[in-house]
C-alpha cells in the first residue's frame, strides 16, 4: 500500500473571535494535512517534533487518533510546546501571532521506510529552518532517490521575511529536489515581490520543476506544468468558518488525489494529462473547503468517511 510521510512543525493553535478564545487545536502546516489523509484512511506517517509538556502528549495522541503514525515525532527532555494565535476577522480570515523559538528546534530520527510512488509532504519554514535543515535534507535527498513523489508547500510567512536571505539556497534545493511546487500569491509577494503566476513560475519555479500551483485565496488557483500546459480553475463559492488549514488541507486533496487515481512517478516524468490535472484538483479544493467550514484544522468526519480509500 502506498504512504504518505509529512514532515513538519506541530504547533497548539488557540483561535480568538472577537478577541475572545473559541477553539484550541493541535495544528502545523504539514501536520493539518496529515490529519486530513489519515481521516481519509490514507497509510500516512508524520517526522516532527513536540514539546515535553502536556500540549506535546496531546499532539501525539491527536495523530495516533486520526491513524497517523507518530513513532517519528521526536520530544526532548526540555523542550516545551510551540503556540499560534489565530485572530479571525469578519471575513474569518486568520491574522497570526507565533510563539516559537526556533533556534532550539532539534530533530532526532531514524529515515522511515520509504517505497517507490509514497509521497513525501513538505514545507513552511520548518522544511527551510537551518538548524534542522541537515536532517530534513537528508531525508528529502533520501526519499528522492527511493523513487518517492516529493510535494513541497512554500507557505513562506511574512514574519520571516528578514530571515529570507540566509534561507535562500535552502529554498532552491527544496525547488530542485520537489516534483510539485505549490505557493500562494502572499508567499511570492514577501520572497520575491511578484504577483503573477507566469512571471512567478518563468523567473522562479520552471528552471527546478516544471509542475507549479499558485493559489490566490478565493480567487481562481493557477497551474502551469510542462508543455506549455496552463490551467485556472475556479475556486467553488464557500461559506467560511475560519479560512486556517485552508491551503493545508488544499495540499492534503491535492496527496489524495495523487493516490485516489493511481498517480506514479512514471506520470510525474511523464507530465499530467489535462484529465488528471482535472481529477486531482477537484479533489484539493474539495478538502481545502469542507476545511473552511470548521474549526478544526481539517476536514470533518462525515466528509472524511465519504472520501474514505478502501483498505
Amino acid at each position: 500500500m502506498r504512504k504518505v510521510i509529512g514532515i513538519g512543525e506541530t504547533v497548539l493553535d488557540i483561535i480568538f473571535k472577537g478577541e475572545q478564545p473559541i477553539q484550541a487545536v493541535p495544528g502545523g502546516s504539514a501536520f493539518n494535512s496529515v490529519i486530513s489523509l489519515g481521516r481519509a484512511g490514507v497509510s500516512t506517517m508524520f517526522i516532527s517534533e513536540a514539546g515535553n509538556d502536556r500540549v506535546g502528549r496531546r499532539v501525539i495522541s491527536y495523530l495516533e487518533e486520526n491513524g497517523v503514525d507518530a513513532s517519528n515525532v521526536c520530544v526532548f527532555p526540555d523542550s516545551k510546546s510551540p503556540i499560534s494565535l489565530a485572530f479571525l476577522d469578519e471575513q474569518n480570515n486568520a491574522d497570526y501571532i507565533f510563539y516559537k523559538d526556533h533556534p532550539h528546534d532539534q530533530l532526532d530520527f531514524v529515515n522511515p521506510e520509504v517505497n517507490e510512488n509514497d509521497v513525501v509532504l513538505f514545507g513552511s519554514f520548518f522544511a527551510i529552518n537551518p538548524v534542522v535543515r541537515p536532517q530534513v535534507q537528508g531525508f528529502l535527498e533520501y526519499a528522492r532517490q527511493r523513487g518517492a513523489i516529493l510535494y513541497y508547500d512554500v507557505n513562506y510567512r511574512a514574519s520571516h521575511k528578514s530571515d529570507l536571505v540566509k534561507v535562500t539556497s535552502n529554498l532552491l534545493e527544496n525547488f530542485e529536489l520537489a516534483d510539485i511546487v505549490r505557493g500562494s500569491d502572499e508567499d511570492f509577494q514577501v520572497m520575491y515581490n511578484k504577483n503573477d503566476a507566469d512571471s512567478v513560475y518563468r523567473s522562479e519555479i520552471s528552471f527546478y520543476t516544471k509542475k507549479f500551483i499558485y493559489t490566490r485565496g478565493a480567487q481562481p488557483v493557477e497551474v502551469r506544468a510542462e508543455q506549455g500546459f496552463s490551467k485556472q480553475y475556479p475556486v467553488p463559492p464557500t461559506e467560511t468558518v475560519s479560512t486556517i488549514g485552508a491551503g493545508d488541507n488544499f495540499n492534503a486533496g491535492f496527496v489524495y488525489g495523487l493516490i485516489r487515481y493511481g498517480i506514479t512517478r512514471d506520470d510525474i516524468e511523464r507530465g499530467f494529462t489535462e484529465q488528471q490535472w482535472d481529477q486531482i484538483m477537484a479533489c484539493a479544493q474539495a478538502f481545502s473547503a469542507n476545511c473552511c467550514q470548521t474549526l478544526n484544522n481539517s476536514i470533518d468526519p462525515d466528509f472524511a468517511a465519504k472520501m474514505r480509500l478502501p483498505q
